[in-house]
């Protein structure tokens, strides 16, 4: 009664922060996984695009996760992974309640923070939301994974849910749940958002289950950064690639996975069943995706993560989403027309013959993050809990890695 009571007095007191976004998302069962552990993604677009990553102490659980950088005190999360090793995520839908004048609330930020503060299940998470108060005032689908093989998404209305189960073949016949701006148990039509979005995300995902290539690096350097569009059959990097440095490209820029209102794409890394649940790992690039850089971060290090993801006074943002957003003014750099700032992209800015665009310097940084990062997570499965002597250090070495790389690439004090 505790719970619903809160949640109803939120629901009144900030039913002005409805936030519109469109996201891409996905709930990937560990059985078709590389390593065969369960994998959360979401590529977050919003207004709201300054980010950060904060560490909680939660009611049950300590948690880690993407906070806005204004929410100073964290009351919202929009994806995140607690001490039990439960994770969720969520996507807006906008196909659920449609003919229901019923105001909403756009508080799916802080039922996310609720569940990672009391929920380590699956199972805790589906009680959480059966106890909601009706209506809701939500419009949203969720994701969510546990450290026993859980991986499900759930899309909720006002007046109920429906759950969508990764493990059974029935439900996902490759192992994995897409979602973007619409729930498949509502109305389809011009209400909702992100057809292409899912059908582009789905064919690179059945490519890499064929393959046995679906990780954490995959999703986030294939999925999360790819620009080929599955309707128009454009591939901006394959088509523009051979362009040399320094000379403005521009085309048009809409329904690619990433997108110019992209604030930050997360993917968690799970547990098998019987490990350690703070092996789960956030890999995070926390910023513009296509001018950022991932970098993981767990639980069990508390605040002691990379200070790069952190608010920082001087920034009024993350120094990593500072020096990201920096660079994303020379991938858009119109500034002229109501749509041509965000629909007309400088590929050349991004790829080029000379491989000095921006993606083409950041990935051999960031496959030395992965490197170290999968080498360092294979060791403290090997010895069974994660070794905070040996995390520290690696944060260290992060911290001092990544703002080397954007003052030497790209001239960005951070």
């Amino acid at each position: 009664m505790k719970h619903k009571a809160i949640i109803l007095i939120l629901a009144i007191f900030f039913g002005f922060f409805n936030i519109a976004s469109s996201c891409t998302v996905a709930v990937i069962s560990g059985k078709y996984t590389k390593d065969g552990r369960p994998l959360l993604w979401k590529n977050r677009d919003t207004w709201a695009i300054n980010n950060k990553i904060m560490f909680f102490h939660g009611e049950k659980y300590d948690y880690i996760a993407l906070v806005n950088s204004k929410d100073i005190d964290g009351k919202s999360v929009w994806i995140g992974v607690n001490s039990a090793g439960f994770a969720i995520m969520n996507s807006a839908s906008y196909n659920l309640n449609l003919g229901d004048t019923i105001k909403q609330s756009g508080l799916e930020g802080r039922i996310m923070k609720q569940a990672l503060e009391t929920c380590a299940t699956v199972e805790d998470f589906e009680k959480l939301l059966q106890n909601l108060p009706k209506p809701t005032r939500l419009e949203a689908n969720f994701g969510v994974i546990d450290a026993n093989g859980g991986a499900m998404m759930f899309e909720l209305s006002n007046w109920k849910y429906v759950k969508f189960d990764a493990n059974d073949p029935r439900v996902a016949p490759f192992g994995y749940i897409i979602r973007g701006n619409y729930s498949f148990t509502g109305d389809f039509g011009p209400e909702s958002s992100g057809y292409i979005r899912y059908n582009t995300t789905n064919e690179l995902f059945y490519n890499a289950f064929a393959t046995n290539d679906m990780d954490a690096q995959f999703i986030i350097q294939d999925v999360t950064r790819e620009l080929y569009h599955s309707l128009t059959k454009v591939d901006l990097y394959n088509d523009y690639k051979h362009i040399p440095e320094n000379t403005p490209t521009f085309t048009w820029f809409h329904d690619f996975v990433p997108r110019y209102s992209s604030a930050s794409s997360v993917v968690i890394q799970g547990v098998k069943k019987g490990e350690d649940p703070l092996l789960a790992t956030m890999w995070a690039t926390v910023g513009f995706p296509l001018t950022s850089i991932a970098i993981p971060v767990w639980v069990a290090g508390g605040d002691h993560f990379p200070s790069v993801l952190k608010y920082d006074e001087s920034f009024e943002d993350s120094p990593v989403c500072h020096a990201a957003l920096t660079l994303k003014k020379q991938v858009f750099p119109i500034r002229w027309g109501k749509f041509a700032t965000k629909y007309y992209i400088n590929i050349n800015a991004l790829i080029n013959a000379n491989n000095t665009g921006i993606v083409q310097k950041i990935r051999p940084y960031e496959n030395q993050i992965f490197e170290k990062g999968f080498s360092l997570i294979e060791q403290w499965r090997n010895t069974g809990n994660p070794d905070k002597k040996q995390m520290y250090g690696f944060y260290s070495w992060v911290d001092t890695y990544v703002r080397a790389m954007f003052k030497k690439e790209f001239s960005i004090d951070i």
